[in-house]
């Protein structure tokens, strides 16, 4: 069995280094920019929406109508590729931390799902940073991170329905209770995502107010997650769109990937061959996208009348993608970019590209360190992202950064350094390194194999270049430079990582 290179060097630096992510914030930040001059910043972020439902993409669904969307494309900068987390919680870390879970000290699990917390002396959120700078934050949407949402601390406004405590803040669309500015959540009624809208809207017709002081907003839709319920308005919408196109390898087997993947498999193939209730489910998941184009195209508008809109950075974005058939899955949560590849927009006129788009995969820990640069704010804590402003000025400039991404369930921190590695729903614990055209996933369980696609040539990842021995040299290259990555991001379960199988004798 071949063990990864280099593994005592890495891990003696590692040791070194570790407690460098692990230092609390002291509460000093530099500011480089009069407030006068630092734009508004606007981060939407929806949940489980994939680029299949989104116009602008070449791999939506032809039927797909999302115009506002769309048309904040036109505008700005489209990322074919973002990255921003595996599942919910822990891209919402990587949102208020800019740090990748291994990074995020304290925040874990508690109870049953999706109960969370932690600590935040362990644990601070930038926006902490932003408000104590002059800028007036706020947070609308769904908060899942734990019970304390920072209110007072880390948000000026905020208005929150907590996924951590379903019992007393309601399930998902209807029947919420918000918590507004810290208060105890009260029953508000309506439909979820036309309430966090018109919150926005609020939010934004009163900061206008207020000329002097930039702010910045963080709108988390909890659309398009299950169950995926419309608006009345669009209960008609889809019905009758062509068939869904089934993916190749909606079902197993599989022989190339890892033991897990297969014989995966989450649809029943009906008496016709097809994926039983493959047409509708997308059907209905696109129906929920409906308004959250209208929400965003809302508060544009809002930006706009309120003479706002030049001076607003626009972040468009999903906590993650989402899968429907591709590699047997109906979910996120798998390395594969069906699973996890997110929507990313960004417009801000005058400062970067109009109606362009970027090649470069970006991560969602790339972001934030972008947000402190727009802001001239100095970084307050080591990031493991880079400021992407470069590219959004020029999308094809050089970009040499990989994306590094990991799941390791609900366990953060020093916790993910643990040699037993749960998993769930079928699916274990992985890190994969993202650079160019090539994508390298690790799974982390003894003796398995790796895996490295081409995904220009084979965009939906049913090729594992791993196993081929022309590619020998270039699986090496990239196993290294994922363990550079996990080596300068202070991740200390770099010292447990298991071995991968042996190919060399194939």
């Amino acid at each position: 069995m071949a063990r990864h290179l280099n593994r005592k060097s890495l891990i003696g630096a590692v040791g070194a280094v570790i407690c460098a992510f692990c230092v609390p914030w002291n509460g000093l930040a530099e500011s480089r920019l009069p407030e006068a001059t630092r734009p508004n910043i606007l981060y939407i972020f929806t949940d489980d929406q994939s680029i299949r439902s989104v116009g602008c993409y070449p791999e939506a669904h032809e039927w797909v109508k999302t115009p506002n969307i769309d048309r904040l494309a036109q505008e700005g900068v489209r990322f074919t590729h973002c990255y921003t987390g595996a599942w919910c919680m822990p891209s919402r870390a990587t949102a208020l931390t800019g740090k990748l879970q291994h990074g995020i000290e304290s925040m874990r699990m508690v109870g049953s799902y999706p109960g969370s917390t932690y600590d935040h002396d362990k644990c601070p959120f930038w926006p902490e940073v932003f408000r104590k700078n002059g800028y007036y934050t706020g947070m609308i949407g769904k908060w899942h991170t734990g019970a304390d949402t920072g209110h007072g601390r880390d948000w000026d406004y905020s208005a929150a329905w907590d996924h951590t405590q379903p019992k007393i803040y309601g399930g998902y669309y209807k029947n919420q209770k918000i918590s507004f500015n810290g208060a105890p959540p009260k029953s508000v009624g309506g439909y979820s995502t036309d309430n966090y809208t018109q919150y926005a809207v609020d939010f934004i017709s009163e900061r206008a107010k207020d000329t002097g002081r930039p702010w910045y907003l963080w709108l988390c839709y909890d659309a398009v997650h299950g169950p995926y319920t419309a608006a009345k308005r669009h209960d008609g919408d889809y019905r009758d769109t062509k068939s869904v196109t089934v993916p190749k390898d909606i079902f197993p087997p599989r022989p190339t990937k890892p033991a897990y993947m297969k014989n995966y498999g989450k649809w029943k193939k009906g008496k016709d061959g097809n994926p039983v209730g493959l047409d509708s489910a997308v059907q209905k998941y696109n129906r929920a996208v409906r308004a959250l184009d209208e929400g965003v195209g809302k508060v544009i508008e809002t930006l706009r009348k309120t003479g706002q809109i030049d001076n607003t950075l626009i972040v468009f974005t999903s906590d993650q993608g989402f899968a429907w058939g591709q590699h047997g899955f109906k979910w996120k949560y798998a390395p594969y970019d069906a699973n996890l590849r997110a929507p990313l927009i960004i417009r801000l006129p005058g400062k970067f590209a109009e109606n362009k788009v970027c090649k470069h995969a970006v991560g969602g820990q790339d972001l934030i360190p972008t947000f402190f640069s727009i802001a001239g704010i100095s970084l307050p804590w080591e990031m493991h992202g880079h400021d992407i402003s470069p590219i959004l000025k020029n999308p094809e400039s050089k970009w040499d950064h990989p994306v590094l991404m990991e799941n390791t369930k609900y366990y953060y921190g020093k916790d993910t350094e643990k040699e037993d590695r749960p998993g769930w729903g079928g699916v274990p614990w992985w890190v994969f390194l993202r650079k160019g055209e090539y994508k390298y996933i690790r799974t982390l369980v003894e003796d398995e194999v790796e895996e490295l696609y081409d995904l220009e040539t084979d965009p939906e990842e049913l090729i594992n270049l791993a196993l081929n021995p022309a590619h020998r040299d270039t699986l090496i290259s990239y196993r290294q430079q994922l363990l550079d990555e996990l080596q300068r991001t202070r991740a200390g379960m770099l010292n447990r990582l298991p071995a991968v199988k042996d190919l060399s004798k194939r």
